[in-house]
């Protein structure tokens, strides 16, 4: 069986942006780090519920940390910081859109009543944070100046200090906002609302280039072990569902429906990553660090996608 050892090895993009590090605990055990419970993760935990990553030869701990901050962001932004360029490449990316909405109070009905509020995002550089900084500007208004951000955490917590009036907003993956009854809301703008959509390399599998050029076969096993995984979300809804409510620790039935739904629909049946989204992240990266030359080559590496590909594994696994 591959043991896989890895300093850190991978991300979930923000949702949650969700992280996902690798660390390593002895010679024969190591530890997948994640901190996003969200639909758009599930095919995280379903390769464990599963037993994939023990189908494909993976000895693997899943553990939830809702507490981490690493992010896509902070990846590219450490990379350019790198002597050298890049440490870092994501080798795939699993769902390639930031599927978020602004929720706001039923009495927001415009972007300028949002001037002198809060909105709540999880923490500063996750997907949230991502999300409320881009709806701001589509809306004209200047993050943290005209609104305040406030880390309040996921989003069920945000859900919490949305009903308590805390803050009269928060960005959201679709279904979340079921968690918020009681209290009056509505979808102010959407991500699916901007005219070409949002390409953002939200759920990637990213590790180090050492560890990917030394474990290119267990890399490789841990992309089948979650494009397996993600096939059975897409083939297998209520089981799925019932997976989702046990991490996520919730029995709200629309909740449940809407995120799975939601990430249905986005799920990539061949997880390459969107090159024009992660161009776009390393050109804000890059603006941060005058004189860097870094290029999203540098920081993704989909090789071993495109091979499982070339052989008929994606294939097969989507077989009728």
């Amino acid at each position: 069986m591959v043991r896989l050892m890895a300093r850190w090895v991978l991300i979930l993009s923000v949702c949650s942006m969700v992280l996902l590090s690798w660390r390593l605990l002895h010679a024969q055990q190591q530890t997948l780090a994640f901190s996003s419970v969200d639909s758009p993760n599930a095919n995280w935990y379903i390769a464990r519920e599963r037993q994939l990553y023990k189908k494909y030869g993976l000895d693997a701990e899943l553990i939830f940390i809702p507490s981490s901050t690493t992010t896509v962001s902070a990846v590219v932004a450490g990379s350019v910081a790198a002597v050298g360029g890049a440490g870092v490449v994501a080798v795939g990316c699993f769902i390639n859109t930031l599927p978020y909405e602004l929720i706001v109070h039923e009495s927001i009905r415009s972007a300028q009543q949002l001037k002198g509020k809060a909105i709540g995002i999880s923490r500063v550089g996750s997907s949230s944070d991502v999300a409320a900084r881009l709806f701001l500007k589509e809306l004209k208004l200047e993050p943290d100046k005209d609104v305040a951000i406030l880390q309040v955490g996921g989003s069920t917590e945000r859900a919490a200090a949305f009903r308590t009036g805390r803050i009269v907003a928060f960005p959201s993956p679709p279904g979340t906002i079921h968690l918020a009854q009681g209290m009056p809301h509505r979808v102010l703008v959407s991500t699916a609302d901007f005219p070409k959509g949002f390409p953002f390399p939200y759920v990637c599998p990213t590790t180090s280039k050492s560890y990917l050029k030394s474990n290119r076969d267990a890399m490789k096993r841990l992309l089948m072990a979650l494009i397996e995984a993600t096939h059975f979300y897409k083939t297998n809804k209520e089981e799925s569902k019932k997976i989702f409510a046990k991490y996520s620790r919730q029995n709200n039935e629309a909740y449940l429906e809407s995120g799975y739904q939601s990430s249905n629909k986005l799920f990539e049946r061949v997880p390459l990553v969107n090159r024009d989204g992660m161009d776009a992240q390393v050109k804000e990266a890059v603006a941060r660090k005058p004189g860097s030359a870094l290029k999203v080559d540098d920081i993704v590496d989909d090789s071993l996608v495109l091979e499982l590909e070339k052989e008929g594994f994606i294939s097969r696994i989507y077989k009728p």
